[in-house]
């Protein structure tokens, strides 16, 4: 028995040996411990032993925790060959961890190399939509782009509110609107033109509009000869010097 107990001593004592977390009392050591083995050394080695023993249950628990881990994000790898083992090493919770490890790296390399084709397509989509032959071009395009939107949303804006529109109206809406008010324009304007020439007949305004084409350039010469005999500048000024040459 001494000698197993020696032997274990020696094993905890090894540089290899985690540190103890109880050491040996450095006191007189009683005669009656000598005999039953103690005071030989050998007093911490039951705490030492329970120790190990919890932590290596620990480690079973550890490496369930891992496997777990690694079957979340290695669903494909279901293969353990430590499940049937009684005994955990820190060699097959390694295994695991670097396993996982390199499966992340891989991931983000992987990201890497979609992000950037996703830029390159986007990039390209955008030359295509807006005509921009070169790479060069596509930062000045942005701007413009990003400056008529302005422009169109403050347009946007302005004409919700003077057409008393909901903010939340679509422009289809404000189109129809402003549809709707130049139809309503046009109409009074087209009446208007019939009440000042008594007609209601379009070809009856044509004659008229033709008549006007044709008597009124005379008629126009004939007031700027009479404003240059008169040496007058005034239409309204032709009658009263008329009379006066009487």
């Amino acid at each position: 028995f001494l000698k197993v107990l020696s032997h274990i001593d020696s094993i905890l004592q090894s540089p290899r040996a985690p540190p103890l977390i109880f050491r040996p009392s450095k006191g007189p050591v009683q005669s009656d411990n000598k005999e039953n083995g103690q005071g030989c050394g050998f007093e911490h080695l039951p705490l030492t032993v329970e120790m190990w023993a919890d932590q290596l249950i620990a480690l079973k628990d550890l490496h369930r925790s891992l496997r777990k881990l690694s079957l979340e994000l290695l669903p494909w790898n279901t293969k353990d060959p430590q499940d049937n083992r009684e005994s955990i090493r820190v060699e097959d919770l390694q295994l695991i961890v670097d396993a996982i490890l390199e499966e992340l790296e891989h991931k983000e390399k992987n990201s890497q190399t979609q992000s950037l084709q996703t830029l390159s397509a986007i990039v390209s989509h955008f030359q295509k939509l807006f005509d921009v032959n070169s790479l060069n071009g596509v930062y000045p395009r942005m701007n413009e782009v990003y400056i008529k939107l302005g422009e169109m949303t403050n347009a946007m804006r302005n004409l919700h509110e003077l057409l008393e529109l909901d903010s939340s109206a679509p422009p289809t809406v404000v189109v129809n609107t402003v549809g709707k008010l130049c139809d309503i324009i046009n109409k009074n304007v087209t009446e208007q033109v019939q009440q000042l020439l008594g007609t209601q007949d379009i070809h009856s305004i044509i004659n008229k509009l033709e008549e006007h084409e044709c008597f009124f350039p005379p008629f126009q010469a004939l007031i700027q000869d009479l404003l240059c005999l008169l040496e007058i500048s005034n239409v309204d000024d032709i009658l009263p010097a008329v009379q006066n040459l009487k």
